[in-house]
Parts: structure tokens; sequence; C-alpha cells
């Protein structure tokens, strides 16, 4: 049976390497953030004010093509963070950080509730809580260079629109999992309890 899981989580609180897990497990089929093909991005990291909009109508735009794609596949799929965190998340954030005037806001909205109407929600939604120490520990050992200038009041903001938006959200059931204390990969008892909160819905 076709089902539908959306992993979400701050920057570096494990989603992707959640995403692989599970896709070698279970054989389901990856949707990934467009992160590498947005010709905005290196640029917004550095000048968050002058590219904050164009970034998010380019995630927003993509994600909702991405949306697309993964309702049409036959089989299981797994997305590695959804249109939602976009809206909710990282553009909210930027408008009450005034990177994004009201204006552009009012038109970002509009639009984001007008693909939304359109949009089937997860299944389940697996939500990566991550400590804001652990998740900028994690950004440095990646060293992505564009990441590595995100300043930490940036990742804790982000932490908090997390917060608030999990506790409105009511399309899909919510697996919560403490990724900063999570070892699936060597601890036989992490792995186990991961797997069967997962099959649950699979």
């Amino acid at each position: 049976m076709k089902r539908y899981i959306a992993v979400a989580g701050n920057i570096g609180s494990g989603k992707t390497s959640l995403v692989d897990f599970i896709c070698k497990r279970y054989e389901v089929k990856p949707f990934f953030e467009p992160n590498d093909t947005n010709p905005y991005l290196e640029d917004f990291y550095a000048d968050m004010r002058r590219f904050a909009f164009h970034s998010q109508i380019y995630f927003l735009t993509h994600k909702f093509r991405l949306h697309r794609e993964l309702e049409r596949y036959a089989g299981t799929v797994i997305q590695d963070r959804t249109i939602y965190e976009d809206a909710e998340i990282f553009a909210k954030n930027l408008r009450r950080s005034r990177y994004i005037d009201k204006r552009d806001w009012q038109t970002y909205r509009e639009l984001y509730e007008t693909i939304l109407r359109d949009l089937t929600p997860p299944d389940v939604m697996i939500f990566l809580r991550c400590s804001v120490r652990a998740v900028r520990q994690r950004i440095r050992k990646r060293g992505r260079s564009m990441e590595q200038s995100i300043p930490t009041s940036y990742l804790r903001k982000l932490d908090r629109l997390y917060d608030e938006w999990f506790e409105r959200w009511d399309l899909s059931p919510v697996i919560e999992i403490r990724s900063d204390r999570l070892d699936y990969v060597t601890d036989l008892f992490h792995r186990l309890d991961l797997l069967k909160k997962i099959e649950k819905y699979l």
C-alpha cells in the first residue's frame, strides 16, 4: 500500500541520514530538498534581507512540483523536509525578522494557501527534535561552506518555530524523535525502537 512519509526538523537535525536509513531498510523512494539547484541560496546566506523573498519563492515553487511528483509515484515515498516547513518555519522566520516586507509576505502567503488546498498531506510526519547546540556541532562537522556563517540565533528562532508549528499540526500522526540522543546506526535498542515506531505506519 502506498504511503507518504515526511521527515521534518531543523537544519542539521539528521533528516537526510534518517531518510537514507529508511530507504535502505524498506526500499522506499526518497525525495530530497532542492538545495543544490536553488540559484539564490548562496546569495541568501550572504545577504538574507536582499534575497529572502526570492529564495523562498524558489523553494515554494519547486517543493510544489516535487510534491506533485511524489503524489504520482506508485509506491511508498519519503520526503526530506516538506513544503509546509518552507512556509511555516523558514519564510515565517524571515518575515518576523523583517527580511521579507509586508507586501511580499502577503503575496507569498496567498500563493502558499492556494497551493495548500491541492496538497495531499503525509500519512505520518517524523519530527526530529534536536538541541541547537547539537545542530551547531553537526553543521560545523559536515562542513558545507554556505552554512558555516549561519548565526546561532537564527537556528534558535527556527527551533522555536518548529515547536509552535507542531503544536498546531493536525494533518497526520507525528512520530517525535530526539535525534541528538539517537544512534540507530550502532545502537541496536535505538534502531529497534525507531523501526517499531515507523513500521506502525507502513
